[in-house]
């Protein structure tokens, strides 16, 4: 027979309970390995934590668990913490927990268990799921990834949907640790001149390798008072702007009638103006070097634009 508790402790845990929360609730061990057995309506998730309902389990769940197993005061962050914050984490395989720094606990199965002394002093929750604060996780989601392309990619996602800011990511790269964090901080420094993208970091690289002059990344155009546009490259001195078009930013026809419109008005004043994909950036490097070089040559044999360019705030 059940403890009379365990319901509102269940319901409280999306149905993921602890071995030591069961014994302190009067369930004995033999109670407890007659739910777990092959064939029983329990099922093991980690060493002592257990789903109390059949079928697979949730993202919620694995995280309840990853608490659980973790110990109190354990707060989630990396990746899972991300997807709190809506944004896209490169990989939710792996949840990442904190725990305080002399706890001994080993990783497992699906979370990887991070020791530190720098605890947040700010915790967030969902229901009974506690995470970092949204600059904490981008951090310290940023040490953990082998690819520059996905540190940028979290990066700019965090400071296009206004998340966090540069300033908080910074002083995180300031107050963490060093070890693995040359991709953090390289991104940083790019996000800071502009790059608001992966495939903005992308087109930087190859600007970079072709010894281009390097362009203003999301400057902001003016025609007099006029608002042009804020096109993802600009140099001013050819007048020519780069637009790196993704699909995932232009899924409805009213999006794809502002690009064009935006396109339009941008020719109509003079302006050279190139869109490239984010597959062509990886795919097709020569041809887009080509295309901006032979833009940039044939703008400076043009009288200058009289377009007012203001640089991407730092």
């Amino acid at each position: 027979m059940a403890p009379k508790a365990l319901p509102d402790l269940l319901a409280k845990q999306l149905n993921v309970v602890a071995r030591r929360q069961l014994l302190n609730l009067g369930m004995t061990d033999r109670m407890l390995h007659t739910r777990v057995r092959q064939g029983g309506q329990w099922q093991v998730l980690l060493p002592g934590v257990y789903l109390t309902i059949t079928g697979a389990p949730t993202l919620n769940q694995k995280e309840m668990a990853a608490q659980l197993y973790a110990g109190p005061g354990s707060v989630i962050t990396g990746p899972m913490a991300l997807f709190h914050y809506s944004i896209r984490p490169p990989s939710l395989a792996v949840i990442h927990v904190l725990v305080p720094a002399c706890r001994r606990r080993r990783s497992i199965s699906f979370v990887q268990v991070q020791r530190t002394v720098r605890l947040p002093d700010r915790i967030m929750s969902s229901g009974p799921i506690r995470f970092v604060p949204v600059a904490r996780a981008v951090a310290d989601t940023a040490r953990q990834l082998d690819s520059l392309r996905d540190v940028r990619g979290v990066i700019a996602d965090a400071v296009q949907l206004r998340r966090c800011t540069l300033r908080q990511l910074a002083d995180e790269l300031t107050s963490g640790q060093v070890r693995n964090s040359a991709r953090f901080r390289s991104v940083l420094t790019e996000v800071g001149e502009g790059i608001r993208s992966a495939a903005e970091g992308d087109l930087r690289d190859l600007i970079t390798r072709a010894r281009l002059p390097m362009p203003l990344f999301n400057p902001s155009l003016y025609d007099g008072d006029t608002f042009i546009a804020k096109p993802d490259a600009w140099w001013p001195d050819a007048g020519v702007a780069v637009e790196v078009d993704s699909r995932a930013w232009h899924l409805s026809p009213e999006a794809w009638e502002h690009t064009i419109a935006r396109h339009n008005l941008m020719e109509k004043l003079g302006m050279g103006v190139l869109h490239f994909t984010p597959r062509q950036l990886r795919e097709e490097p020569p041809l887009v070097i080509d295309r901006i070089r032979g833009a940039l040559e044939k703008g400076r044999l043009r009288p200058p634009l009289s377009i007012r360019t203001f640089p991407c705030p730092r």
